[in-house]
């Protein structure tokens, strides 16, 4: 049976549809690719420096001559700890 010619503009038109689909489906993933391998990468930076301030602060406390440089140390880790992990979530959100 032969197709009409309305019929033969209605699936070019689906096809037409379904291409463009997939190239935005295309285009947002080459967009967001690698992006949760880095977030991945980035949280991990963030809990060692959560453990490295944990190990200066119980090293500090063990000890009574080093203990301010040791608190300080501790400081500073806990607060690159937050800055990565804040980085790690903030790469995580605009991948997903």
């Amino acid at each position: 049976m032969a197709q009409t010619k309305a019929e033969r503009s209605a699936t070019a038109k689906k096809a037409a549809a379904t291409r463009k689909r997939n190239e935005a489906k295309a285009q947002t993933a080459a967009r967001n690719r690698g992006k949760k391998a880095a977030a991945t990468r980035q949280g991990k930076a963030a809990k060692r420096s959560a453990d490295q301030a944990k190990q200066a602060t119980a090293e500090a406390k063990d000890t009574t001559g080093s203990a301010v440089d040791n608190l300080v140390t501790a400081a500073k880790s806990a607060g690159d700890a937050a800055f990565k992990a804040g980085k790690s979530v903030a790469t995580r959100v605009r991948g997903s």
